[in-house]
């Protein structure tokens, strides 16, 4: 048993009647990683999510959380906490009526579990009094967070926490979740967001149709093995064009106000090095779509295919 791992799950199946959900699935969580889930709808995340909290127990296969193995019975191991499918909240109560419910159910002294500093952490402090049952999903789901951090937990599990989040309750929420794990906290997110698990997450684990497709380092992902289309902005548009056109590996896929280039990493770094001997500046130089995203369609619908 590695105990450097928060979560370790081999050959975990899953079946509801006829449906598998999962199939064989592997997943490795190092302490103190923010580790991403992704896949398309019905393709087994929640049925993970929900064996990594207690809610459900694989039909086989071996799943370790925090150093304890986990059995048949349907309680999480002390030190997990999240939500999967929204927070589950009381819309009578108010936002500290809710935290303070949660503590007593863990036996906590209410005056001193620091629900006023979740509350700040999240961004709830100004609502902290107001019934949940007028919050927007973005606030509701920054609750269930903070409901999660109560617990001082060292796993964490979230089911797409980004869910109806403006620009700045998301900042918010990265920010705690990134100091969450460089204080040595586990988290393992799911999210259709490909920004999100890019801007947050160390290693990804993708899943479609019930099996791992893939997992491991983002940096795997990233475009040393395929063509990414690239948008390329420089102080010289006709320049640069005829340069692209001139290096090997690469391709000129659209020219109509913006320059976009279809290459290879090795292609492209010569093309930028060429461009930067010539004068001409480099101002902007981004994927068209991201990595991580290409990887995601290109590995689930290949196996979709494969079915």
């Amino acid at each position: 048993m590695d105990i450097f791992l928060a979560v370790r799950a081999r050959g975990i199946t899953k079946c509801f009647g006829d449906v598998v959900a999962l199939d064989g699935v592997d997943l490795d969580v190092a302490q103190g990683q923010i580790h991403g889930l992704a896949g398309p709808n019905g393709a087994g995340k929640t049925t993970l999510l929900g064996l990594l909290l207690g809610l459900a127990a694989a039909d086989s296969g071996s799943l370790t959380i925090l150093g304890t193995p986990v059995g048949r019975a349907l309680t999480a191991p002390d030190g997990v906490a999240g939500f999967v499918d929204g927070p589950g909240l009381y819309p009578s109560l108010t936002a500290r009526q809710n935290l303070a419910a949660l503590a007593a159910l863990h036996g906590r002294d209410t005056r001193t579990t620091g629900i006023d500093e979740v509350l700040d952490q999240v961004g709830l402090t100004d609502v902290a009094d107001d019934r949940t049952r007028g919050f927007s999903l973005g606030m509701r789901q920054r609750l269930g967070l903070a409901a999660a951090l109560l617990t001082e937990p060292r796993l964490l599990v979230l089911d797409e926490p980004s869910n109806g989040l403006d620009p700045a309750g998301k900042k918010q929420v990265h920010g705690v979740l990134s100091r969450l794990a460089a204080d040595g906290t586990s988290v393992v997110l799911s999210s259709h967001r490909m920004d999100d698990l890019e801007a947050l997450c160390s290693e990804v684990t993708i899943v479609a149709t019930g099996r791992v497709v893939f997992s491991g380092p983002l940096s795997k992902l990233a475009a040393e093995n395929r063509e990414l289309d690239y948008r390329l902005l420089t102080s010289d548009p006709q320049a640069a064009r005829r340069l692209s056109l001139d290096t090997e590996g690469i391709r000129v896929v659209d020219d109509a106000g913006v320059l976009v280039v279809r290459a290879l990493v090795p292609a492209l770094d010569e093309l930028v090095a060429r461009l930067v001997h010539a004068g001409i500046a480099v101002r902007e130089l981004v994927p068209v779509v991201s990595p991580l995203e290409t990887a995601f369609l290109a590995l689930t619908e290949q196996q979709e295919a494969g079915r």
